[in-house]
């Protein structure tokens, strides 16, 4: 009797375990139907972002270059007078000179005797040449009375004749040594600021030698270098707006283009005026941009645009909230505005903000943003 109340007992027991271990996987079944919507009811943007469409903008037309800044023309001032010693140095590099201004002297004490000899013969020659006037004047007033020869007649002529010669002669040289009196001032050819400087006090110098350099009327240009294809885009006056190394704006216009190109590089040189005021200096390096006009184009916020991969994209806003990634090409920038030349349309909607944090696909909330006003390059 107690073998059998013990089965009986286990019976019921492993029963009750059956029902209990179907009615829980009933319940789980049920629990599983349950969260299945509420998985997809509680699906959540990926990010909050705005939306627009390209613009359509009037956009500058640019064409950017490098060169160097040089002086417009270099004057060279050299020693006029030889074998001279240099007494005084007047100016240094940097000094603004003006033209027929003194920029050095030389000693003039060897020139001064020359001076006064020179006067001495012009004297001495003109009194002789007073004597044989005079004999001249008597012997052509005797000539008829055959008082006189007629061989000495041709003597006294003759003899006035070289006198005046002489006169002409001595009064050249007294000229050339006054001409060398007047060189031994150095004096400035045209207007500028000197750039260079050999001149020292006490040099003996010879004719020729140069004793400064000077940038003439303190003009400076910037000589870009532009490839061929694209010298039939540079009016003349067209300007152009330069970078200099220290980070300075200067606008300067265009001059004169080269008439040539170099066969090696197949650049020519653009010449550019700049303001004296530019505070450029020769020899500094430069990058500039030409402006040569305007033209329509679709643009985009910058913060649209995403570099990924060497490649640039946009993130297209579709129907179903998710949005696709687009690949673009990109071309002028003005200001915060980025020029599409091709991937996308003038109506296609696109994430203005928060791009850069989206992924192809992603599910997000979307706040349109107001259209950006036309931009003109008129009105920068």
């Amino acid at each position: 009797m107690k073998r059998k109340s013990i089965l009986v007992i286990v019976a019921v027991v492993a029963a009750l375990a059956v029902g209990a271990a179907v009615l829980l996987i009933k319940q789980s079944v049920a629990n599983n139907e349950k969260t299945k919507p509420a998985a997809v009811t509680t699906l959540k943007p990926a990010l909050t972002v705005t939306t627009t469409r390209p613009t359509a903008s009037n956009l500058p037309i640019t064409l950017t270059a490098n060169g160097n800044i040089v002086a417009w023309q270099d004057a060279s001032v050299g020693a006029e007078a030889n074998g001279l010693r240099l007494t005084e140095v007047r100016v240094n590099v940097g000094d603004e000179v003006k033209q027929g201004q003194v920029l050095a002297r030389f000693a003039e004490e060897t020139i001064q005797a020359d001076v006064a000899q020179a006067r001495a013969n012009v004297a001495e020659a003109e009194a002789k040449a007073q004597e044989s006037a005079a004999n001249g004047d008597r012997a052509r007033r005797l000539q008829p009375t055959g008082a006189i020869s007629a061989q000495q007649i041709n003597q006294y002529l003759t003899a006035e004749q070289a006198g005046k010669a002489r006169v002409q002669a001595v009064r050249a040289t007294l000229n050339a040594q006054q001409l060398r009196m007047k060189h031994t001032q150095v004096i400035a050819p045209d207007s500028g600021v000197i750039s260079a400087r050999t001149a020292t006090v006490g040099a003996v110098v010879g004719a020729g030698t140069e004793l400064f350099r000077m940038i003439r009327q303190s003009r400076l240009e910037w000589r870009a270098e532009v490839m061929s294809e694209e010298l039939g885009r540079m009016p003349l006056g067209a300007v152009a707006t330069l970078t200099a190394a220290n980070g300075a704006k200067i606008q300067g216009k265009v001059r004169m283009v080269a008439p040539t190109v170099d066969p090696q590089t197949r650049a020519a040189l653009v010449y550019v005026d700049l303001p004296k005021d530019s505070g450029a200096k020769a020899g500094m390096f430069a990058t500039g941009q030409f402006e040569l006009g305007s033209s329509g184009a679709l643009t985009v916020p910058q913060q649209a645009v995403v570099m990924r991969d060497g490649f640039t994209f946009v993130f297209q806003m579709n129907a179903d909230h998710r949005v696709a990634q687009i690949k673009v090409a990109t071309g002028r920038r003005l200001d915060d505005r980025v020029e599409i030349t091709n991937g996308v349309k003038a109506d296609t909607v696109i994430v203005a903000s928060g791009a850069g944090f989206l992924n192809d696909g992603d599910l997000v909330k979307d706040i349109p943003q107001a259209p950006a006003a036309t931009a003109s390059a008129a009105d920068k």
